[in-house]
């Protein structure tokens, strides 16, 4: 059995919500749902002012876009990307490894200054120069030895506007499960408004809603019951303990999107530790092998049939529906577990894997 990592499960957690659902096709509905972060009062031709809201609706106001943005990891990093607005990052925590950013934007990713390898010391935050700090993180002040982040004072005082991506910062507080992209595109929606790029914002959510629709439409004759039991097994958190993905975390509404029934959805929550006697009483019908992006396609093939070889030799998964089927999903964690516009072809990818017949193959993931 491969070394336990269970003493970091904080570490993993942290980088699998690192900005870490597709429901409504009415842009006014996902706009300004629950999640929707951005409103435009006044409504200028400019778009400013815009006003966004954190986890708790306290309120932060643009009078114009931000020149200098740092970003809590490659999550929001990839998402400014996306907008067009990735030449105003002037720095990142958590930065993207080696092949896990769009081919589009690694050269600019490559460029960008890296003020922490995991979460950025506050006080090189607070001394960057930024005037935004984009946040996919509910609170750095839980995560132990990686420190407190910034009072809303200091943050004031440095003259940094302090945001969140609420599709993962929120979710824990969220009333109910996420089923869908909703969030995820409202926070496509609202970054744009304050970045003043909202055009290139609904650009993209199109293209999510059209890829979403057309899985929808393909499965809608598969009654929710009949639709394949599914398990994300987080094979770089460790194996000693598998860490489930909960109702609230991003994965589980591109699990529910692709036509299949998180095993773990009654887990209220975003992930938790749980033991192997819950994944074989749950008994999958299908197992996401989940391995973060090691760099290269053979790098990323290794880790795959590493992770399938684990739960083929392990005498508490060999005989697992799925395993005994080889009913095994390669799809990396990154698209899955962290929000982005790529959930959407994520989605894709897995419906074409678990529903052949139905969902026509997704182009090669970016």
């Amino acid at each position: 059995m491969r070394g336990s990592k269970v003493g970091g499960v904080a570490a993993a957690v942290v980088l699998f919500a690192t900005a870490c659902g597709g429901g409504s096709t009415d842009t006014e509905d996902a706009a300004s749902g629950a999640t929707a972060a951005a409103t435009k009062p006044g409504g200028g031709a400019s778009g400013f002012p815009v006003k966004v809201t954190d986890c708790a609706g306290a309120e932060t106001t643009f009078t114009e876009a931000p020149r200098k943005v740092v970003t809590s990891n490659a999550s929001g990093l990839e998402m400014l990307f996306w907008l067009g607005a990735g030449d105003r990052v002037i720095g990142t925590g958590f930065p993207p490894g080696k092949g896990t950013m769009p081919a589009q934007f690694s050269a600019q990713a490559d460029r960008v200054r890296v003020l922490g390898d995991m979460v950025i010391p506050k006080e090189q935050l607070l001394g960057s120069g930024a005037d935004l700090y984009l946040d996919t993180f509910a609170d750095m002040g839980g995560m132990g030895a990686m420190g407190a982040g910034p009072s809303p004072k200091e943050f004031a005082a440095a003259g940094i506007k302090h945001i969140y991506l609420k599709s993962t910062a929120c979710a824990r507080k969220r009333p109910g499960p996420q089923q869908d992209l909703a969030e995820v595109e409202a926070d496509i929606r609202a970054l744009g408004a304050v970045t003043g790029t909202s055009p290139r914002a609904e650009q993209l959510v199109a293209g999510m809603e059209q890829t979403l629709g057309s899985v929808r439409t393909a499965l809608a004759g598969v009654p929710q019951d009949r639709r394949p039991t599914y398990f994300f097994f987080d094979f770089d958190a460790g194996t000693k303990q598998p860490i489930a993905v909960c109702d609230k975390q991003v994965a589980n509404a591109v699990i529910t999107q692709a036509g299949a029934r998180n095993v773990f959805a009654d887990c209220a929550g975003d992930f938790k530790p749980v033991s192997w006697e819950d994944v074989v009483a749950r008994n999958p019908d299908w197992i996401q092998l989940g391995v973060r992006n090691k760099g290269s396609a053979e790098a990323n093939a290794k880790a795959f049939d590493d992770a399938e070889r684990f739960l083929r030799t392990f005498d508490a998964t060999k005989g697992l529906n799925a395993v005994r089927d080889g009913k095994f999903v390669r799809i990396g964690s990154e698209s899955t577990t962290i929000a982005g516009v790529r959930n959407a072809e994520t989605v894709q990818r897995i419906a074409s894997t678990i529903h052949p017949d139905l969902v026509r193959p997704a182009p090669t993931a970016g």
